[in-house]
Formats: C-alpha cells, sequence, structure tokens
C-alpha cells in the first residue's frame, strides 16, 4: 500500500491520524494536526510558518534542523494545500 502524507504538513499518514470532515468522518488528505471538522485548525498560516512549526517535531524525531528545513522546503510547494497559492 503506498504512503500517503498529509496534504497540508507532509507527515506521514496512518488511520488514526486522519484529520476530519464537516460530518466528523475521515479526511484522507490531511492530518488531525492540519484538518479538523472540515477546516484547517490553521487557515491563514503562510508555508514558510508551517516549515517554522513543523520543524522542531523533526528535529525531536532526530533530523538535523538543515535537513528537516530543506526537506520541508522541497516538499511543501508540491502539496495540495499550498499548490493553489
Amino acid at each position: 500500500m503506498e504512503q500517503k502524507y498529509c496534504q497540508s504538513c507532509g507527515m506521514p499518514l496512518s488511520e488514526e491520524l486522519y484529520g476530519t470532515d464537516a460530518d466528523s468522518s475521515k479526511n484522507h488528505e490531511y492530518c488531525v494536526y492540519c484538518y479538523e471538522n472540515g477546516a484547517f485548525k490553521q487557515p491563514d498560516i503562510t508555508m514558510e510558518e508551517m516549515i517554522e512549526t513543523c520543524v522542531p517535531f523533526m528535529k525531536k524525531k532526530g533530523m538535523e534542523e538543515g535537513e528537516a528545513r530543506a526537506l520541508m522546503q522541497n516538499c511543501l510547494p508540491h502539496l495540495k494545500r499550498w499548490k493553489k497559492r
């Protein structure tokens, strides 16, 4: 099965990490940290702010800051949420 990633922050998705739509059903495109009840939790966040939010979590998982930042800068522009901007 192909790994899915949150189309907002790029986090790998699994069943327990899916966000929710307005009808409380699972949303298979966005994670619980980015999307809840059919809306983004931080609707006005910029891509740069998303990177700054995610890098510390990636560092906690053992990634070097420069590596985490580069990964986010390369991946986020290709995700559904940021392609429109």
